[in-house]
């Protein structure tokens, strides 16, 4: 079966419902540093009637009416820590463009790259990859991200300060089986 790609933000974020392992390598380009390593993202999809959309709207004085929905993602060193660091979770808006539905903008009540609340403006090209541009204050951070499977996707991005740019990331991300869906999959088999 052919892989469907998501073409609108909301669809983007059903399909990246669930828990997603990710590999990830980051190249600092003003030092020599690079790094490496290992996460897991856990991504809840939220209505447009949730209270945490009410509330990034109201903070950033958006009207509310224009969010279609949104999500919540959350970083995580390993899902064995039964308690994820807050500190590492954001809440997006999706404020699609009203006439075409494949762009348009979310609010983050927390930065990625700064830990600010920040307006990115998103769009979808025609083979589905998504290209998201946040201005910060001091940075500009390009990324890129495509389902390869619908269990399997990459992310690229980019970090631009002032005096050029700073680092350049790759991420590979695998869907994580749930425990009910293991437990469905013993249970056949049984």
């Amino acid at each position: 079966m052919r892989l469907k790609p998501p073409m609108t933000m909301m669809d983007f974020f059903r399909k990246s419902e669930g828990t997603w392992f990710s590999q990830r390598t980051v190249h600092h380009f003003d030092t020599t540093k690079e790094q490496s390593g290992d996460s897991n993202i856990i991504i809840e999809v939220l209505e447009n009637n949730d209270s945490r959309i009410q509330k990034v709207c109201q903070e950033q004085n958006i009207d509310p009416n224009l969010a279609v929905g949104g999500a919540t993602f959350l970083w995580q060193d390993n899902l064995d820590d039964p308690n994820p660091n807050s500190d590492w979770a954001a809440i997006l808006v999706d404020i699609p463009d009203g006439d075409n539905k494949n762009q348009g903008r979310f609010l983050r009540n927390k930065g990625y790259v700064e830990g600010i609340p920040v307006v990115c403006q998103y769009n979808f090209s025609h083979d589905g990859v998504l290209t998201i541009a946040t201005e910060y204050e001091k940075n500009q951070g390009t990324e890129r991200c495509w389902f390869v499977t619908d269990d399997f996707r990459v992310r690229v991005s980019t970090v631009k300060m002032m005096n050029g740019v700073n680092l350049m990331s790759y991420s590979s991300e695998r869907r994580c089986i749930s425990n009910e869906a293991l437990e469905k999959i013993a249970t056949k088999y049984k």
